[in-house]
This record gives structure tokens, sequence and C-alpha cells, in this order.
């Protein structure tokens, strides 16, 4: 295929094609925004259809994914990158697509990674969060939660939800949920 011929001799990138519609690429951070770029000027991916982020703690790392779309061809190119866990930060692209400051802004407050040059106000979705960033796999949610919300006033006479089926229904607890039980 001549774009995967083309991005590894412009690029020295490792592509391949993954199915009939998708094209897999893996890059250096460095390279993400320029083969971003040059995908959407060149080779009529327009679309920026999707941003992920997976942490991979035993690696150290974070790999964020940019999946964009060339509506003529109906292809998908899915890009990879891996960023240091530790001190994550990643180029900014708004200016390529302006839909990357959303998700851009939730990356930044969900799992720690700064993006220089994003305009937008610190506070998206966690309104007053000082905590570590929630998306992160080192994240208790269980003691956040029981930290936070259980002994909260008002509480006091709360029942577990599980509890509250039982009565209702004559249901039993299944096996494999008794370990969250509050027994």
């Amino acid at each position: 295929m001549d774009l995967i011929h083309n991005l590894k001799e412009v690029f020295e990138i490792d592509a391949k094609i993954k199915n009939d519609f998708q094209i897999e690429v893996e890059a250096k951070k460095e390279l993400v925004s320029s083969i971003l770029l040059y995908l959407k000027n060149q080779h009529g991916f327009i679309h920026l259809d999707h941003m992920s982020c997976v942490d991979w703690i035993e690696d150290e790392v974070f790999e964020l994914v940019y999946i964009v779309w060339n509506p003529n061809t109906k292809k998908t190119v899915l890009l990879h990158t891996k960023i240091d866990r530790n001190k994550p930060e990643m180029e900014n692209i708004d200016t390529i697509w302006d839909q990357a400051n959303t998700y851009e802004r939730e990356f930044r407050e969900m799992y720690g990674i700064e993006f220089p040059g994003l305009v937008a106000e610190r506070e998206f979705i966690l309104e007053g969060w000082t905590e570590m960033p929630p998306m992160r796999r080192d994240f208790d949610t269980k003691k956040y939660a029981e930290e936070t919300y259980a002994t909260r006033p008002g509480r006091e006479n709360a029942e577990d939800v599980r509890e509250k089926i039982i009565k209702r229904t004559g249901e039993e607890i299944p096996d494999f949920a008794k370990k969250y039980s509050r027994d």
C-alpha cells in the first residue's frame, strides 16, 4: 500500500496493515504531530475520530492512540505513541484538529498528562480536585470512595445496594459478588 510505503520512507517508522480498513502506526512522540499533519494534508485523513490513553503502569508509560479517518478511502489510521509516565508530556495537536482540545483537557485532568500550548481552563470535569489523577491505575478508587463518601453526613443509615435488593426480591448475592459485600 502506498500510504504505508510513504510513511515508512518519510518518517522511518513501523506501519502495517491491521485489516482492510485500518493501518496501525507506531511512532516516537516527537513525530506524532508531523505524522498527523502529513496524514491530514497529504493523504486526506481529515477527521480526528478519537484519542485514547492507556496506562501501562508496569512499563512506566502512557500509550496515546490517535485515530484518524479518510472519508474518501474509508480507511482509518491508528497512530500509537508512548510517553514517560513519570513526566507525562505530549505536544498539543488542537491546532491540527480543534476537537483534540477536549481530549487533551480530559487526559490532563484524568491522567496528569501535560500538553504545552493547550489553551484551556485547568478544571474540566473534576471540580476542585486535588488528588492523584483518577484514571491512573495506581489511584485507589475504593479507598477514595470509602474516605470520601462512606462516612459523609446523612449516610449513617445508608444500606448496601445488594442488601436492599435481597430485602426487596429475596435474591441471594451470587458467589462472585460476595467478596464485595460489607459482611
